[in-house]
């Protein structure tokens, strides 16, 4: 039986976010140089409630400016893509702007091994080559990585196990609320 033990949750979560947008705001002022990739399938929710967020924090000081936002999928570069029983499933790839010498934000939701954010790294090369990649997650399970990948920014840091995973649950997906669990996969 599975155990589940609630990390974060609404309204915490909005604070986690709105911390999480200033610090970009001080270190990217106005976005002119800077976009934001969401990486597919579920780091997209977390990048739409950053960016709604960055908007509305900016819209005073920048009125005609918004963050851009595209969506990465890095399925089929994964160093795992032909390694499973079950082929996975592509998600859509939606970048409407070069990436050349901008300031890319890489978000996603929960980081473990840091191989998908390698892959991540290895399918923007399509869009440009970057000035600088920084990555932004939600939830950090800092003890899991399996390659030497550091996010720059972090909403809470929790300590798992290899029997353990992270379960982030999005409005936009169909849950009730926004929350964040551990689950122990006994």
């Amino acid at each position: 039986m599975n155990q589940k033990r609630l990390v974060l949750a609404s309204p915490l979560l909005e604070i986690v976010i709105s911390r999480l947008s200033q610090e970009l705001i001080e270190n990217h002022t106005d976005f002119a140089n800077s976009v934001v990739l969401g990486l597919q399938p579920r780091g997209i929710y977390f990048a739409e409630r950053v960016v709604r967020e960055l908007n509305r924090t900016l819209a005073g000081r920048y009125p005609a400016h918004n963050v851009p936002l595209g969506y990465l999928d890095a399925t089929f570069y994964r160093d795992d893509f032909r390694r499973r029983d079950a082929p996975l499933r592509p998600n859509t790839t939606h970048v409407p702007f070069l990436i050349e010498d901008k300031r890319v934000i890489l978000i996603d939701d929960v980081m473990a091994t840091g191989r998908m954010v390698r892959a991540a790294l290895d399918a923007m090369s399509a869009f440009g080559r970057p000035r600088k990649v920084e990555l932004m997650v939600l939830i950090d399970r800092q003890f899991n990585r399996d390659l030497p990948i550091k996010p720059d920014y972090v909403g809470q840091r929790v300590q798992t196990l290899d029997t353990q995973r992270v379960l982030v649950e999005w409005t936009e997906q169909g849950a009730e609320t926004d929350r964040v669990w551990l689950i122990d996969k006994a």
